[in-house]
């Protein structure tokens, strides 16, 4: 959108990255350094922003946002009240549908909308309007470098730094954004990884009014749980798969931003959920993806293998031990001693698993990665970017949905018919994940009850097959941390007295 145009209706693309630092002392001389912006004189101004909706949130749930917003460009003052609607499927790269309009104060004005605007689009019943309040608000000092280049590119890059306050909260503010102003979406990306290569960054999915309905409503740190978007039964099968993928690496994104400062087990619970939910939605859309064109995923191992590591922590002191330690203690002492020494080297574990996830992060390789990723799947979604699919029947989405979940159905159902050792246990998990999770993004392609029992089938197995494993790997973390040998063969008595119970439980059903 172009900033000195008070008048203006225009198709908006921004890239969203995240800074994993909520220190934002020195950003501004780094990413002056970088090869793309060497040279080239910033601008700098403040902008005041106030996003406005109704009680109800009734925008927010449309993704809807409007704004008003006082610019001041070196004691030039402009108030502007700006709407944004975004299309589906968007993520950490933002295409959205806008309308700028001058304002004379904060408040948004009706009369002011322009001609082109289509109020009955947000306003049906003719109350949205009415009912608008103010929900939160930003204010912060924008350093902006602009790029134009010879083939017509033309590129902002814009540092925020700041703050964001909604009721008498208050948080930091501090990420950065590319927009563009004329040029293909490529270029966006292009210039991201070349400010990653020695940046760490990643592309975000939160926009600075999810931050702050977040913030009014208590939930700032509340884990990002899955969205799988809605999409017509008529969308063309790989562009279904670009969206619903999006969506997914954004589920792990957004909680990477919340592991920077959240202690929350459920935040690295819902990361590894994010990305598992990524990687089984790759397999299931594999016959329609291009052939090796998936960038590579060996950066992330590192962070992964933290995150995992963390989360075997989280569990056993959450979730499995609590239940087992009275079994073990039977009120004495000498065995009470040695189970709090246990936990208190787990949590140490944690602690420095937690600390190697941070440092993970601020790592350029993970945002390379990421970047990466996201291009791949704007790419995929783009129906054109790819050649026709070949030797693939062009049927309806909904039966390949159907055909595709009833194949991993089968195979479950095979898996499960071989559960007398861990690691056939393991695998058949595995499938039954990845049925849940395939069934719960595509539940509007399918027979409503069907996926709904597919879901419910897969999470049911999930959940039975899970408690052998997160036993034995207790026993496991146990011997790790050192704890009395006394203690880590009663963990693993346990263990196999579980993987027994549920092996004869599965022979009677059979």
């Amino acid at each position: 959108m172009k900033h000195n145009d008070p008048n203006h209706h225009s198709i908006r693309t921004a890239l969203r990255l995240a800074l994993p630092t909520e220190d934002p002392a020195g950003w501004v001389q780094k990413l002056a350094r970088t090869p793309p912006l060497v040279r080239r004189r910033p601008a700098r101004l403040q902008v005041d922003e106030v996003f406005h909706d109704t009680p109800d949130r009734r925008l927010h749930q449309q993704r809807i946002t409007w704004r008003t917003l006082r610019n001041d460009l070196g004691g030039q003052v402009l108030w502007q009240q700006i709407l944004e609607v975004e299309k589906p499927g968007s993520g950490a790269l933002s295409h959205c549908e806008a309308w700028a309009s001058p304002l004379s104060t904060v408040a948004p004005e009706r009369s002011a909308l322009p001609p082109s605007f289509p109020s009955s689009r947000i306003d049906v019943d003719g109350m949205t309007l009415q009912a608008l309040t103010p929900c939160c608000a930003t204010s912060t000092e924008r350093t902006r470098w602009t790029i134009r280049r010879r083939d017509g590119t033309h590129i902002e890059v814009t540092l925020k730094i700041g703050h964001l306050t909604a009721g008498d909260q208050r948080i930091p503010v501090c990420e950065l954004e590319l927009e563009l102003l004329a040029g293909l979406p490529v270029v966006l990306f292009e210039l991201a990884m070349q400010i990653a290569r020695t940046l760490a960054l990643f592309p975000s999915p939160m926009t600075q009014c999810d931050q702050g309905h977040a913030l009014d409503q208590g939930s700032r740190d509340t884990p990002w749980t899955a969205q799988p978007p809605s999409l017509k039964k008529s969308t063309p099968l790989r562009r279904a798969a670009g969206v619903l993928l999006t969506e997914m690496l954004g589920h792990f994104t957004a909680n990477l931003v919340l592991l920077q400062r959240s202690d929350d087990p459920e935040v690295v619970h819902q990361a590894r959920v994010g990305w598992r939910r990524f990687k089984s939605g790759v397999r299931l859309f594999k016959t329609v993806l291009p052939s090796d064109s998936a960038p590579s995923w060996k950066p992330l191992a590192s962070l992964l293998r933290s995150l995992g590591e963390l989360r075997d922590c989280d569990v056993a002191l959450t979730e499995t031990l609590p239940g087992l330690q009275h079994l073990f203690t039977e009120g004495e002492a000498d065995r009470q001693a040695h189970w709090a020494s246990m936990l208190q080297a787990m949590e140490q574990a944690a602690h420095q698993h937690r600390g190697a996830v941070r440092l993970a992060l601020q790592t350029p390789e993970v945002g390379q990665a990421l970047l990466s990723t996201l291009e791949w799947l704007t790419d995929l979604s783009t129906v054109t970017a790819w050649p026709p699919l070949a030797n693939i029947p062009q049927r309806p989405l909904q039966d390949w949905a159907r055909r595709r979940l009833d194949h991993l159905r089968r195979r479950l159902k095979t898996a499960t018919h071989d559960l007398d050792h861990l690691e056939s246990q393991h695998s058949a998990r595995i499938l039954a994940k990845r049925l849940r999770y395939s069934a719960e993004a595509l539940q509007g392609f399918l027979p409503k009850q069907r996926g709904w029992r597919w879901a419910q089938e897969g999470t049911r197995w999930q959940a039975a097959l899970g408690a052998s494993r997160d036993i034995a790997r207790a026993s496991t973390l146990a011997g790790e941390v050192g704890a009395d040998p006394r203690l880590v063969e009663f963990l693993r008595g346990v263990a196999v007295g579980q993987q027994t119970r549920d092996t004869t439980s599965k022979n009677r059903k059979h």
